[in-house]
């Protein structure tokens, strides 16, 4: 089965990490866990309770990681997924992780970022003039970097599909599987 990436850290969220961690292989691409080491996380759980303007995160279930970023060989993947929440914030000052992602880009695989996963975009300096959604608090990270910001469920620009939080998973992953099986049509 082709690979995908997916780059998680503590703090990651559950529905941004749970939700393609079980559908990609339902459309046949084996799920390989990335993470700064090679150990367990710890995932939460964010919403925004009403009369809030901020989320509200909660302890959430765990996962292992399988490989750590620095033993990642990024031509033995077809696709990027980079999930939300608190850990992109810490994430993006991994160099191993800026080296996959910027090898992504430059390979043209298709790449998956939601909610604070613009974070490690745009620290791996790969956003200029490209269209991205994110969750609205992380619109300046994606235009400093060179990006154009748009308020909409799902941003298909290139090999890169954005979407704002786990809210729009449902057409974030549609595109996402599309893009990766245009891509498998091309090896």
């Amino acid at each position: 089965m082709p690979k995908v990436l997916l780059v998680i850290g503590d703090a990651t969220e559950v529905l941004d990490t749970m939700y393609p961690y079980f559908r990609l292989p339902e459309d046949g691409f084996e799920v390989v866990v990335a993470a700064p080491q090679k150990r367990q996380y710890h995932m939460v759980l964010h919403e925004q309770p009403p009369g809030w303007d901020i989320t509200r995160e909660t302890a959430g279930y765990h996962l292992d990681s399988d490989i750590a970023f620095a033993d990642v060989n990024p031509g033995e993947y077809v696709g990027l997924f980079l999930s939300g929440a608190r850990a992109p914030a810490y994430l993006r000052y991994d160099a191993d992780l800026l080296d996959i992602t910027a090898d992504f880009f430059r390979e043209n695989k298709p790449v998956a970022s939601v909610c604070h996963g613009i974070e490690i975009l745009a620290a791996a300096n790969v956003l200029q003039g490209r269209k991205v959604t994110t969750v609205a608090k992380c619109e300046l990270d994606a235009t400093t970097t060179g990006g154009v910001y748009v308020n909409e469920p799902c941003v298909v620009d290139g090999n890169l599909v954005s979407a704002r939080t786990w809210h729009d998973n449902t057409p974030f992953l549609k595109a996402y599987v599309s893009l990766l099986k245009e891509y498998m049509k091309t090896r």
